[in-house]
């Protein structure tokens, strides 16, 4: 009897351990902390570069007759600043910039006669559409340019030049992908058109297709 009943003592005070140790809650691990990326945003002053060809044509009109147009083509490189605000997917903002160009023509009509340009400058808006860190967009606004009419030909002993700097405006698109948080390379295409510019006796309407890169920083 003896042996029994120390057995069921031993039993009982075994199970009530064992329910102890079950009523601890096992340790608590710590939290994982997940570091969430920051949201991309076009928002931000930036300043950049570009560079690219410019070809067009150049039509004149003297004493209210056209003459027929000729090609003038050259190269533009130079700087951009502006500004984005982006709301949701949109991004609008406004760009400047001012190129340094070499573009040049001359007119089959004329012998000794050129059509030359050493900068061209434009004011636009841009609005555009963002997918993260690809953004479309489309542009316009006004243009500005310095515009030279040379005649060098004899029987002309001192060489006969003009320089005006014509109102234009310019309309366009482009695309541009940031490759960093503050930096980004764009493609774009600009339509320029400088109408009904008088010089002298005449009139001439240049316009211009620009194709140009560029790279910008954001701050």
């Amino acid at each position: 009897m003896r042996l029994i009943f120390f057995a069921l003592v031993t039993g009982v005070l075994s199970g009530q351990a064992l329910a102890a140790d079950l009523s601890v809650p096992p340790p608590r691990r710590a939290p994982v902390a997940f570091v969430v990326p920051p949201i991309f945003t076009w928002s931000g002053i930036y300043i950049g570069g570009n560079g690219g060809y410019s070809f067009g044509t150049t039509t004149t009109s003297l004493g209210g007759l056209s003459g027929s147009g000729f090609s003038t083509n050259g190269i533009v490189a130079g700087g951009t600043i502006g500004g984005n605000y982006q709301i949701g997917a949109f991004v609008f903002g406004a760009e400047g910039d001012f190129d340094w160009d070499n573009i040049k023509g001359n007119p089959s009509a004329c012998v000794g006669c050129q059509v030359s340009s050493t900068w061209l400058a434009t004011a636009r808006g841009r609005v555009g559409v963002a997918w993260d860190r690809l953004l479309f967009y489309g542009t316009a606004g006004a243009a500005f340019q310095n515009v030279k009419f040379a005649v060098t030909a004899p029987p002309l002993i001192t060489p006969l030049a003009s320089t005006v700097s014509p109102f234009g405006w310019a309309a366009g698109g482009g695309v541009e992908f940031a490759i960093s948080p503050n930096w980004s390379v764009k493609a774009e295409y600009l339509y320029v058109d400088f109408q009904n510019q008088t010089i002298g006796p005449g009139t001439f309407r240049l316009i211009e297709n620009v194709v140009r890169g560029g790279v910008n920083y954001r701050f």
